[in-house]
Order: C-alpha cells, then sequence, then structure tokens
C-alpha cells in the first residue's frame, strides 16, 4: 500500500511531496481527533480544535486549545503522541520505514524526497541515515523514558508509565506538549518539577539532542571528539547552540528567579533558556517574566533549532550564515567565512530570504491577532513566534483566542515546520528558471 502512495505521486516534487504528506497527516490526524472516542468525556471534539492540536501536534509545536492532560482520552493522548512522532521525524522519513519494512526498494525519486526531508547533503547513504535515525530516536526516547520513570512512577504509580513515555518523546521531538495536567489545574507544563534536578536535566539534554540535526550527530558518531572532522555544517549548529544556550541562560539568571534558592535558580535559568529553542515546555511562569527576557525568548522561538532536526525556526545555520554575512560586511571581505570555509552567494541570499519570510510572518500574524483580539500587540507577538518557530510557549491567551486567530496560528505552525523556503520551491516548481539578464546598477545602501 505505501508502494502505491508513492507511485501515486510521482509526478510531484520531493517539496512539493513534503507538504502534502505533512498536510494529509495534519488532516487524518484531525479527523481522528473528532471522533468522541478521543475525549475524555466522550464527546466529538469541533473541527476547528481538533485541527489546532492535529497541527501543533505534527509541527511538533505544542500550542493548544484544550489541556492534554485533562481533555483527551487515553486514546486522544496515544493519537498525539503517534502524531509528535511522526512530524518529529518527517512523513517522508515515516513513510520510508514502512517501505524498508515492507522489504521494498526505495527509488531514486523517493531517496531525493528523503534528502530535501533531512536536509542531507546528497543522496548517497541516505537510507543508511534514516536507519541511524530510527535507531538513534528509539535509544534517545527510551532512555529519556527510564531516566524519568522512577521520578513519575513516585507521583503517578504505574501510570508514571505512560507519562514517562509521554514525556520523553514530547521532549525529544521538541514538541512541548504535556499530559500532567487536571480538571482543576490545567495546562500546568512541567511547573511542578521546577526544583526536580532530574526531569530538567532529563529534559533539557532529550531536547538539545533532536535540536541538533541527525546529520550533527552522524558526524559525532563518525569522528567521535575529532571535531576538525566534522562537516562545516555540524561545528556551526554546535557552536551557535552553545552560545545561543549559555548567554540567555546567564542573562535570566541574574534578571529573573531572584527569589529562588540556588540550585532551582540555576535550573529554572538553564531551563528558559533551552525550552524557547522550539520545545515548548516551561517550568515557570512565563507572564511573570520581564519585558527584556520576554523580547530574548521571542528571538530564540524565531531562530530555533539546527536543520534536519526535530526542531523549527528559521535554523542556528540562518543566524550563523547572517552573522558571517555582516562581518564579513565590516570586514569588506569578499565572501563570508565560517570555521575557514567560504559560504556561497546563494547561501546568504537564502539565508537572507529565509529571515525576511519570517519576520514578515511573525510581525503581520502577531499584528492581525492584535486586532482582532484587542490584545497587546507585545503578547500576541510572543504567540506568533511561538507557532512559527514550532515553538508551544504561551503567555495563557491561546484558548481564549477566536477562529481567525487559531486559523492564523495553525498556519504559521504549518509554515514553520515544513519550512519557508520548501513551500516556496513548492509553489514554484515547474517555472522556467532561466530568465534575462539585466545591466547591472549600482544602489546607495544604508
Amino acid at each position: 500500500m505505501v508502494d502505491n502512495f508513492f507511485r501515486a505521486f510521482r509526478r510531484f516534487t520531493s517539496f512539493q511531496l513534503i507538504i502534502l504528506g505533512f498536510a494529509g497527516i495534519i488532516l487524518l490526524g484531525a479527523l481522528l481527533l473528532m471522533i468522541p472516542a478521543a475525549s475524555a468525556e466522550g464527546i466529538a471534539t469541533p473541527f476547528i480544535e481538533a485541527l489546532f492540536t492535529s497541527t501543533s501536534a505534527v509541527c511538533v509545536t505544542g500550542l493548544v486549545v484544550h489541556d492534554s492532560g485533562s481533555y483527551w482520552s487515553p486514546f486522544g493522548q496515544s493519537l498525539i503522541l503517534l502524531l509528535i512522532q511522526i512530524g518529529g521525524l518527517g512523513v517522508i522519513t515515516m513513510s520510508a520505514t514502512f517501505l524498508m519494512l515492507a522489504g521494498k526498494n526505495i527509488s531514486l525519486k523517493e531517496r531525493s524526497a528523503m534528502q530535501d526531508a533531512l536536509s542531507a547533503p546528497s543522496v548517497g547513504g541516505i537510507v543508511r541515515l534514516t536507519r541511524f535515525i530510527l535507531k538513534g530516536t528509539f535509544i534517545a526516547e527510551l532512555i529519556g523514558a527510564l531516566v524519568m520513570l522512577p521520578v513519575f512512577w513516585r507521583d503517578y504509580g504505574s501510570g508514571g508509565i505512560w507519562m514517562a513515555v509521554f514525556h520523553s518523546v514530547s521532549a525529544f521531538c521538541n514538541a512541548g506538549f504535556d499530559i500532567l495536567g487536571t480538571a482543576e489545574r490545567q495546562y500546568p507544563s512541567l511547573t511542578a518539577y521546577a526544583a526536580d534536578p532530574v526531569i530538567n536535566i532529563t529534559v533539557i539534554i532529550l531536547l538539545v539532542i533532536g535540536g541538533l540535526g541527525f546529520l550533527t550527530w552522524d558526524d559525532i558518531r563518525t569522528h567521535r571528539w575529532r571535531m576538525s572532522r566534522y562537516r562545516m555544517q555540524s561545528k556551526v549548529i554546535l557552536a551557535t547552540t552553545a552560545i545561543l544556550l549559555l548567554f540567555p541562560a546567564v542573562l535570566f539568571f541574574f534578571t529573573e528567579y531572584s527569589v529562588l534558592p540556588l540550585q532551582e535558580r540555576i535550573l529554572a535559568s538553564l531551563f528558559q533558556s533551552a525550552t524557547p529553542r522550539t520545545a515548548g515546555f516551561n517550568t515557570t511562569d512565563l507572564a511573570a517574566m520581564g519585558d527584556a527576557s520576554r523580547a530574548v525568548m521571542i528571538l530564540l522561538m524565531l531562530v530555533g533549532g539546527a536543520p534536519g532536526s526535530t526542531a523549527g525556526g528559521m535554523k542556528v545555520t540562518t543566524l550563523a550564515v547572517l552573522a558571517a554575512n555582516i562581518h564579513s560586511t565590516f570586514r569588506q571581505q569578499e565572501s563570508p567565512q565560517l570555521f575557514h570555509r567560504r559560504v556561497d552567494s546563494n547561501i546568504v541570499k537564502n539565508a537572507s530570504a529565509v529571515l525576511m519570510l519570517y519576520l514578515t510572518l511573525f510581525l503581520i500574524g502577531g499584528c492581525i491577532i492584535s486586532a482582532a483580539e484587542s490584545l497587546p500587540l507585545a503578547v500576541c507577538l510572543y504567540e506568533t513566534a511561538s507557532a512559527i518557530g514550532t515553538v508551544g510557549l504561551t503567555l495563557g491567551i491561546t484558548p481564549q483566542l477566536g477562529q481567525l486567530s487559531h486559523w492564523i496560528l495553525i498556519l504559521l505552525m504549518f509554515w514553520g515546520r515544513v519550512g519557508g523556503l520548501t513551500l516556496i520551491y513548492a509553489a514554484f516548481a515547474g517555472h522556467n528558471r532561466y530568465h534575462a539578464v539585466y545591466p547591472k546598477e549600482n544602489i546607495t545602501i544604508g
């Protein structure tokens, strides 16, 4: 059946297949979440609410209109977890997995789609990489669940097994969904474990591992500690990730949480530094944070994780390329340089295009929601940054928003997960790329 599915879509480009795959899984997930068995009260969920939840799960975001712990039944929660796993690994990767399990040969076109889905440098070795991704994902999620199990078992008894599995998968996939809420205390995220080092450190490690990208881990597995042999991209991802974890954590430590004990203050600072990079969990009250800290979190949400990872956002490599381009401009160098390698001008153009797309949609979405809901613009921008960065952090306004605002967030989550350039390439596939070359003329900048 899977083989027939791929055969029916031979005429589509790999970018179009990625978009159709994500859209199809989201729609199927929404239809399944609508059935009464998916809700704890046995009632049918309205389509827009089911679609929002399905989109948030497949796009590994974490924004919700219902408390996942109290509203959804065990069947509904299992369905959400399955959607998170599919969305985290990618629809094309999961389809390829079924083909391999069925013993089918993977065609060149299917390998090309896998290459684009994983942001791999070449088609060669893509099946081996997919196997490595599946094994690595299973091992990371299993270890994460086993480490957190004693804590959840202490609090929930045998139900702690499901809690550990759900939150391990949600953390590794950078989804941010939690099922800790009750009818009396909804949308808690991980605030009950703010002082628990096991939960904090395990979740941070899982989300960082998931957000580094599968190619980076392939480099680490192949070359171990010999970083000089890593791809330039892997070096950029590791260095940028370290910077984006350390500096915000220091900022949060000195500007927030001064009333907390030292250990809890360190944990809270590290956690809130890591989670905006598309994880979506929180251990403290985000609404109580200062304006400067919220602004930093918005920037972190927009940046996101690494390409070919479970994370969203415009990616740390985009930020690194733009920073290198600024540095080369100041130094009057011909091209940007990263780790003694030149960056191609087309890469710089792509990075600039991604930045403008994200900023434009982030701002327009926030302005529309602010006008439609009569809410402060800063609060709405926090929400749209969370959506387009597929983060899931919120200041608490998501469930109260109207349908127009929910549709905007759905579109932003979808855009943020499949990637801006993927949508553009899919829309203009087949168009003539050859145009007349016009005369060049200079224009003054700055």
